[in-house]
């Protein structure tokens, strides 16, 4: 019976034996108190007559493991966990062969032995008051924190239903949200709650978890209240709660910095600073072991700095700077151990760490600095820099709770700070591939004059595959183009490469716009490229100026901008044609005539298309800037920043620009 040996452990569990039909051969005495029946009158029932069946395989009568709701006889339901194991009874005079040993335990036992003690262990540190509730609403575990609010919220009772009316306690609205829980299955999370007891007002925060059994079923729910009626405590909540709103609000790792050591100013500490290797700061190199100094500590930048007092007068370094971390010190220690450094009252007599940094020594003293807490901040298996917390003004040493708030806090931003850091290098990988790809050596010739500008994102969606190009053809026929790859980061800017080097490949072949387009869609559509499936845009035109003729054709992009010499703007109706990649071929050429003069202006739909603005509002406004920006003696290069500051201005670029201009020379 090695069986029952395991399932039994130190509780006492009702205990039954089921055949292999279903069938209940075997109960125990516990069996019969806990369910109501006796067993004479259970024998040869189905064990379904107690524990629910299984929904999903209702053919099957094993009884399942794991918690579920028992019905007793007198209609009353239980919450239990199940425990099943295997018997096998030999072949009896009935046939029934392997049978099964079936153990179930209320949960208020089970709650009240093991899983209490060790929730009651994992929150010792803060005021947390736990309760289990059946369906019915009634208390079937509550654990010690909740028996201390008892006296003001006397629900806290095994056997005591929240629908019961008490006196003086209004308990409408824990009741409806608990209902509302048990009803949908979602939890409740974070709930501010108010109450009061004679003269005493306490504040809580309240979630509801629901307890799901085996067959998908809401059995109960778990509360969880946490008492944030002393000040203190509600500045940590409100911190926390503040913290994840702010930060990575922002993926730039300097910001993310300077966000965490604000946060904690002044409800955690009075001054703050994060240290980062230079590896994770914008604009290094790739991440690799920071080297070290001539004391031995390796090269850290401070990227944030706050402080009660104005201008930080307690930082050795502003924000940018190197930082020298002396071996010996908490900072290495840290780092090393991947554990914080918690130091309620600062030593700073003779002997310690402080005598191999001397300006760090007197910084201390002349500061009144006395308490340190050193957290390593840890994302995804990586150490990537320190945060410290200090106490300067605030005459009270730090204690475990406000060690476990900045611990939360350091988890919380090293999260973002790796966020920000993996964005922002793979940002500049895609960048610096983009602005390889595109032409360094773009020329125009002695009938057109060309000019080029790009400009990458400035939001989270990262650098594009937007491309601009100027092929020249045989005879003194020009080709201009300009494309948008559907999507951001390394994948577009390659196929942006792919794609500009398919278009050199067919314009040498002399062949009209709209076959151009025709036959880049055809080969992107069956991945003759290699490409990713992503599809594009592009506008292709052919100028000729022997005839003063330009033939044009479009895949999905916006028409080009033509600013006659007199200084009109229009957008020329080009036949529509599907983006590149849907394998449709539709596409016309377009032939209209340029004037000695004329300008035009191809550009990518980052220009012209914002959150707040469609494309044909931004092409209003294109048409105004280029009215107001275009007189024939200006250089097609002022042109170029003056149409792109007056459509932008100081905002970040919501979308990768690229801009190209050509002017036919008189």
């Amino acid at each position: 019976m090695k069986a029952a040996d395991s399932l039994l452990g130190g509780a006492t569990p009702a205990v039954a034996v089921v055949d292999g039909d279903g069938s209940v051969i075997g109960w125990s005495r516990a069996a019969e108190e806990l369910t109501g029946y006796p067993a004479a009158g259970i024998f040869g029932r189905s064990i379904a007559t107690v524990l629910p069946p299984d929904d999903a395989r209702p053919d099957v009568l094993v009884p399942r493991t794991g918690m579920m709701e028992m019905r007793r006889q007198d209609g009353e339901a239980v919450i239990v966990r199940v425990d099943s194991a295997l018997l096998t009874l030999g072949d009896d005079a009935e046939g029934r062969g392997e049978s099964w040993l079936v153990s179930a335990i209320p949960v208020s036992i089970d709650l009240a032995t093991d899983t209490g003690a060790l929730l009651e262990s994992l929150i010792s540190s803060f005021p947390v008051a736990m309760g289990i509730w059946d369906r019915n609403l009634r208390c079937v575990w509550f654990n010690e924190a909740a028996e201390r609010l008892r006296d003001g919220y006397p629900y806290y009772r095994i056997g005591r239903y929240l629908t019961e009316v008490i006196p003086g306690i209004d308990n409408d609205a824990a009741r409806e949200a608990m209902l509302e829980v048990l009803a949908d299955g979602r939890p409740m999370i974070d709930r501010e709650a108010h109450w009061s007891h004679g003269t005493e007002e306490r504040v809580l925060s309240i979630s509801l978890l629901p307890l799901t059994g085996v067959d998908g079923r809401t059995l109960g729910v778990c509360s969880v209240a946490l008492d944030f009626s002393n000040s203190k405590a509600r500045d940590h909540l409100d911190l926390l709660r503040e913290a994840g709103v702010r930060l990575g609000s922002t993926l730039d790792v300097m910001d993310t910095a300077q966000e965490l050591a604000e946060l904690a100013i002044p409800v955690l500490a009075d001054y703050v600073t994060v240290d980062l290797p230079e590896a994770m700061l914008p604009g290094t190199a790739p991440r690799r072991p920071p080297p070290a100094t001539e004391a031995g500590g390796p090269v850290f930048r401070r990227a944030g700095v706050a402080s009660v007092h104005d201008g930080a007068p307690e930082s050795l370094w502003e924000r940018g700077e190197t930082v020298f971390v002396p071996p010996g010190s908490p900072f290495i220690e840290v780092l090393r151990s991947r554990r914080s450094h918690f130091e309620p009252v600062l030593d700073t007599s003779p002997g310690t760490w402080l005598e191999l940094d001397p300006d760090r020594a007197r910084m201390i003293h002349d500061t009144g600095m006395h308490s340190l807490i050193v957290v390593p901040l840890e994302a995804r298996g990586d150490v990537l820099g320190v945060a410290v917390f200090v106490r300067t003004a605030n005459p009270t040493a730090f204690s475990k709770d406000d060690l476990l708030v900045a611990e939360e806090l350091a988890t919380r931003a090293a999260l973002s700070l790796d966020n920000a850091r993996q964005y922002t290098r793979e940002r500049l990988t895609a960048l610096v591939l983009q602005r390889d790809l595109l032409p360094h050596d773009l020329s125009g010739s002695d009938t057109v004059e060309v000019a080029s500008r790009y400009l990458p994102s400035d939001t989270r969606e990262g650098v594009g595959g937007d491309w601009y190009d100027v092929i020249h053809l045989p005879g003194p026929r020009i080709a201009l183009v300009v494309g948008d790859v559907t999507g951001h980061g390394v994948n577009a800017a390659a196929t942006m490469g792919r794609l500009r080097t398919a278009v050199r490949a067919l314009a040498y072949l002399d062949l009209a716009p709209d076959e151009v387009l025709t036959h880049l869609d055809h080969l992107m559509a069956e991945d003759t490229l290699g490409l990713d499936t992503m599809g594009a845009t592009c506008l292709y035109a052919v100028y000729d100026p022997r005839t003063g003729h330009c033939t044009m054709a479009t895949a999905g992009h916006p028409p080009p901008a033509i600013v006659s010499p007199r200084g009109d703007v229009t957008f020329p109706p080009l036949p529509p044609g599907t983006p590149i990649g849907v394998g449709l071929g539709t596409f016309r050429s377009h032939d209209l005539h340029l004037s000695p003069g004329t300008l035009l202006a191809l550009y990518t739909d980052g220009l012209i298309e914002t959150r707040q603005a469609d494309l044909d509002a931004g092409m209003a406004r294109l048409g105004a800037a280029l009215t107001r920006a275009a007189p024939r003696s200006a250089t097609l290069e002022c042109l170029c920043t003056t149409v792109i500051d007056s459509m932008v201005g100081d905002a970040p670029a919501e979308d990768d620009i690229a801009l190209l201009m050509a002017r036919i020379r008189d």
